[in-house]
């Protein structure tokens, strides 16, 4: 494609009027063999898009798979196929990732598309089963390579490099650079390192970091005081178990305070609809592990809050690489027990002693519609508004977020109007068909 055609459909179809440093580089160079380096929220995601979509062979299109992704979770897949969509007109882009019908996956692949965003294990999956071939790949990017290999995913990573024909284009990205690469990138020859750490790619809004000192071990309380005393807005709450997530969680949920669940060990459904609700703002609170840590682009979350510190700087790095995206403002903040150790990589520009009390508290001022009916029932975003308008009776201003899955919808809707909307649509079909209209909770 085109630099031109390529810049045109970010301005038209993602509302960017200008692009930052990092993306201007990679829509100049013609470098085959990239490491990217770049904060998260700099936009590194738009940026090696549009190096792969300059070297896609329009004349090309349609007879195989020539563009390939490869991203560590279900939720950077999504994300980055959406991104794909909107830049790439005209060409078929297949998101492929575990957590819904392997079978729905295999029909979606009957039209052959000519780019895949995939998870490693789901991609060797349909691999295995023959239900699609990337003999004729061309251009390959490992986005968040070094969380993929953290995860465990060097040997799917491997399997699948090997049958992905001759690239021509190969890219590695990530916020924090491996002091070495993974050993299946066997072509290690001319390789460009393009760091954007500390240049104008990166959040150009300094980040504060603030100490929120707890009296006590145990820092529930302390939290509690801390989400009270913010202002409205999200803020994401990082613990380093599963179970403390669960504890922080449930700790929350009883003091009325609005707060969603997420990590490793929920299905994806339970996980799809926790940053669902997290980012239309159901639940403005979200308590996660370091899961949450990389690939959510979710914008204008305005704290970021170490319930533990992190055990590495990498992660804090991408921790708070949640918050300030895209030149928003932000805060990071870290409760600190008495005593606790504190590593070499955290520093804090102040103190902060909250007392629970804001004149514009974290609260929920949507919630979350969910219905029975998705794409494979021939629902779209414009249906499911029509009805929330036609047969709901909401102006059109009122109605937040529409999703649209393979079987199931959702759409953000004001608190106050929730109760008589579900009454007002109880047993009015959509679009001829029978649907179930619930709240998601």
């Amino acid at each position: 494609m085109k630099t031109r055609e390529i810049i045109h459909n970010i301005k038209e179809r993602m509302g960017i009027e200008q692009l930052n440093a990092m993306q201007i580089a990679m829509s100049e160079t013609d470098k085959t063999n990239i490491v990217l380096i770049a904060p998260t929220g700099s936009g590194k995601t738009l940026a090696f898009i549009i190096r792969m979509l300059r070297a896609f062979d329009l004349n090309k299109a349609g007879q195989g798979v020539q563009a390939l992704v490869i991203a560590p979770s279900r939720e950077l897949v999504v994300q980055i196929a959406e991104i794909f969509r909107r830049v790439a007109v005209g060409l078929k882009v297949t998101p492929l990732y575990g957590g819904h019908r392997f079978d729905d996956e295999a029909k979606s692949l009957s039209v052959v598309p000519d780019i895949i965003v995939a998870t490693p294990g789901r991609l060797l999956d349909h691999l295995q089963r023959a239900t699609i071939s990337l003999k004729q790949v061309e251009l390959v990017t490992l986005d968040e390579y070094d969380k993929s290999l953290e995860l465990g995913f060097e040997d799917e990573m491997k399997r699948i490099m090997r049958q992905a024909g001759r690239p021509t284009l190969r890219m590695l990205t990530s916020a924090t650079l491996l002091e070495q690469l993974p050993p299946f990138i066997t072509d290690r020859h001319n390789i460009e390192v393009m760091d954007f750490t500390n240049r104008s790619g990166a959040p150009t809004v300094p980040v504060p970091i603030v100490e929120v000192p707890s009296p006590v071990p145990d820092k529930l309380d302390t939290l509690t005081d801390l989400l009270r005393s913010l202002h409205n807005g999200k803020a994401i709450i990082f613990a380093n178990h599963r179970e403390s997530a669960e504890r922080i969680y449930r700790h929350l949920a009883k003091r009325g305070l609005p707060a969603g669940l997420y990590h490793g060990a929920l299905d994806q459904t339970d996980r799809r609809h926790a940053l669902r609700l997290f980012a239309n703002g159901s639940t403005p609170i979200l308590v996660t592990t370091d899961l949450g840590a990389r690939g959510l682009d979710i914008p204008e979350v305005e704290s970021v809050i170490h319930y533990h510190l992190p055990i590495n700087e990498a992660t804090w790095t991408h921790r708070n690489g949640r918050t300030a995206r895209q030149g928003a403002r932000g805060t990071v903040y870290a409760i600190i027990a008495d005593g606790e150790t504190i590593p070499q990589f955290v520093g804090f520009d102040r103190a902060y002693t909250p007392k629970g009390e804001s004149p514009d508290p974290i609260r929920a001022t949507t919630t979350t519609i969910h219905f029975n009916l998705g794409k494979k029932e021939k629902i779209s975003k414009a249906d499911i508004l029509g009805y929330l308008t036609k047969t709901g009776g909401l102006d059109g201003s009122q109605v937040g977020n529409i999703t649209v899955d393979d079987h199931e919808s959702t759409a953000a809707v004001p608190v106050d109007e929730a109760t008589a909307l579900i009454t007002r649509l109880a047993h009015a079909p959509l679009k001829g068909k029978r649907v179930r209209p619930t709240l998601l909770h």
